[in-house]
């Protein structure tokens, strides 16, 4: 093949390349012939673009032969075409198959359950490909957004020796000759961290050996966590929904192309601002009952319940407030009604519960007594209670999922169409 100098597709459906000979790089996407023409859709990175091969053409041999989804190169002159793809198209002189195709599965079915059986094939489709850009722009907001409020990022543990919630979703793992735990949160090492840095924060993997299977849940997903001293409640919502709008509202703007394609209005992410609707669990429960729930106080809250709540007002909504009952043990409990503690959920039209958090425990002797309410060990969280005894200060925390975020912004089906490679209970391959 002739030196040439190589584009994106994205380039060239700019428009900066009409009527110029240019080389691209990529994969046949779609494949179709007529009347002595050979249709080709090429894709990369950036884009589809179409490259017709004629009869003629010396390209026309390899043509014939290439298939879906086989690497090639592609060199033409870009001419004008509203009928094309992007209204413009390469028309191919030279063409070199890189690596031929066999069969491809996808072809013969399309399968949303076999989409994910062969996820690391899927993942070359323009829709996984919007998403995963989106993606990426919501994980670049999110350290934006910490960064500009003097949030410093930390690097916690994966491996951790006591449990942060319900002993019941620990992953067990062999440590050289000691048992340990996956990490289901790395809140107790973030608060750790606010009495040397005062406001910090990490986005990392969590495991969950949860059971579940509903659109909500992956074994392992990336978790956005914060804990912040000298702070209170109010500072903790006010937190929550800067950060939700910021990520919606940077989405919006800079990835107007994907979400298009994804059929979401760019419109309505832009229009999530604070400050969002904030409830009691007292409030939620007796708006439940006025929709014919039968939930009772005390009981938490279920996927049904959440969303008849945010399907009311629209948009998130805070219910904090909740029963000591059904909360962690690191909860500060209201000094004038003990029976209920600074908890907060964040929950979304659709998914629910998007984050969680709260107030920390900060009294030594109130953390002492919780551990033991819940049958833990204090020699086991001996460090976590040294915070209490050295310098303790009111802080307050939550985590946020990246993949329920990502569903409920792209309302997306299941959140396991946001993340390359999910982890189910029963997906765990490739």
């Amino acid at each position: 093949m002739m030196t040439i100098s190589f584009t994106s597709i994205q380039n060239i459906l700019n428009g900066d390349f009409e009527g110029e000979l240019v080389g691209i790089k990529g994969w046949v996407y779609r494949k179709r012939e007529s009347k002595g023409i050979i249709f080709m859709v090429i894709r990369d990175a950036t884009g589809i673009i179409q490259c017709p091969v004629r009869r003629d053409s010396s390209a026309w041999a390899d043509a014939e032969k290439v298939t879906i989804e086989s690497s090639v190169i592609v060199v033409g002159a870009v001419r004008k075409d509203e009928r094309a793809p992007g209204g413009f198209e390469v028309s191919t002189q030279q063409l070199k198959t890189v690596g031929l195709a066999e069969p491809f599965p996808i072809s013969k079915d399309q399968s949303e359950e076999f989409r994910r059986d062969v996820r690391h094939l899927w993942l070359r489709s323009q829709r996984m490909n919007n998403i995963m850009r989106i993606r990426s722009e919501a994980m670049t907001s999110i350290h934006e957004f910490f960064r500009k409020k003097e949030f410093i990022e930390v690097s916690p543990p994966m491996f951790i020796s006591s449990a942060v919630e319900g002993g019941s979703t620990l992953f067990n793992v062999k440590y050289f000759d000691k048992d340990l735990y996956l990490t289901q949160s790395a809140q107790l090492h973030l608060e750790v961290l606010t009495s040397s840095l005062e406001k910090v924060y990490c986005v990392a993997p969590s495991f969950r050996a949860e059971k579940s299977r509903t659109i909500r849940h992956l074994a392992e997903y990336w978790h956005v966590e914060a804990e912040q001293a000298f702070a209170t409640m109010d500072d903790l919502m006010r937190l929550e929904e800067d950060l939700v709008s910021y990520v919606c509202q940077k989405v919006a703007k800079q990835r107007k192309k994907e979400l298009y394609k994804l059929k979401v209005d760019a419109k309505n992410l832009a229009e999530v601002k604070p400050p969002f609707e904030r409830i009691t669990y007292d409030k939620a429960i007796e708006e439940l009952h006025e929709k014919g729930f039968k939930i009772k106080w005390g009981e938490d809250f279920g996927f049904d319940d959440e969303r008849a709540l945010t399907k009311e007002f629209g948009k998130p909504v805070f219910v904090y407030a909740y029963p000591k009952e059904i909360k962690a043990f690191y909860c500060k409990m209201y000094k004038e009604n003990p029976k209920l503690v600074m908890s907060v959920d964040l929950i979304v039209p659709r998914i629910g519960e998007l984050a969680t958090g709260g107030s920390r425990i900060d009294d030594k002797e109130e953390l002492i007594s919780r551990l033991e309410e819940f049958g833990l060990k204090n020699e086991d969280y001996d460090w976590y209670i040294d915070l209490r005894r050295y310098g303790t200060t009111q802080h307050v925390g939550f985590g946020l999922g990246v993949e329920r975020l990502l569903a409920w912004m792209l309302d997306l089906e299941n959140v396991m169409d946001t993340i390359p490679f999910p982890r189910t209970i029963r997906r765990y391959y490739p």
